[in-house]
């Protein structure tokens, strides 16, 4: 069966760039998108912003028409009440968020979100009708005690009790030990694992989901190195963290195809 399943380039800010810089950056990326004459059938590209930042990318968006997707760094398991400091799907859905991160390995360490968790934000932003972005992906350590893919899957199949595979799905690969260390993984680490996730999820939500679920790779992506990446098979897109920051690099990795002639 041939499946489209178009390039998805998604830059996360982390907890970089004020409302203001948002405004400056998403405007500046468009103009260079623009100029390149970049065709978004080739790769679709979001932004995941702070929070703070999300309703002045939103009017932007809307005002002129951008053709960039954006969404939240994360989501609330809960709906609404005494939960000081989160943030409700049903407030992002009120903002246009197409997207929510869920599950980022430094949410998982920092915050001490667990599987459990996970699978509750999971189901929340399909509540809402935003298509969760689930973060998976292992440490060193994990590594060099279970092998290639053994943690990835095992945090995927948590992700998604309970899910509905036909209300969307992202997933993103982020080997922990890749992340911001200028060591990518090789395409063939990174195919081997994102075709253990999309064996996962067709064994999970049927073969037709599976197909059509976008699987990313995250960790030192790099203009100079996507394209080798995307050249696998079972990788669909990337999720940039650093890279993104910076305008020339982030649309020279989202015209890959152009830029390296892939």
């Amino acid at each position: 069966m041939a499946v489209n399943r178009t390039p998805f380039i998604a830059g996360n800010w982390k907890m970089n760039l004020d409302h203001l810089q948002a405004i400056a950056f998403v405007q500046k990326l468009a103009w260079a998108l623009a100029d390149a004459k970049h065709d978004f059938a080739d790769a679709e590209v979001a932004v995941f912003p702070p929070f703070t930042d999300l309703r002045s990318v939103q009017t932007l968006v809307a005002a002129d028409s951008l053709p960039i997707g954006y969404g939240a760094q994360d989501v609330s398991a809960h709906d609404s009440g005494a939960y000081t400091g989160e943030v409700s799907g049903a407030f992002l859905a009120q903002l246009d968020c197409t997207y929510a991160i869920i599950g980022h390995s430094e949410r998982r360490t920092l915050h001490g979100e667990s599987d459990a968790d996970v699978n509750a934000k999971v189901l929340a932003a399909h509540r809402h009708g935003l298509v969760p972005v689930v973060c998976v992906g292992e440490t060193a350590e994990d590594l060099e005690a279970h092998g290639p893919s053994a943690v990835p899957v095992a945090q995927l199949r948590a992700a998604l009790e309970g899910v509905d595979g036909s209300k969307g799905l992202v997933v993103a690969y982020e080997p922990v030990w890749a992340i911001g260390s200028g060591q990518a993984a090789t395409p063939e680490q990174a195919e081997q694992v994102c075709a253990a996730l999309r064996a996962l999820i067709g064994e999970l939500l049927g073969d037709e989901v599976a197909a059509a679920t976008r699987i990313l790779y995250g960790g030192s992506v790099k203009a100079s190195n996507i394209a080798s990446f995307l050249r696998e098979p079972n990788v669909d897109g990337a999720l940039v963290g650093g890279a993104s920051l910076d305008i020339d690099e982030f649309s020279s990795i989202v015209r890959f195809k152009k830029h390296v002639g892939a």
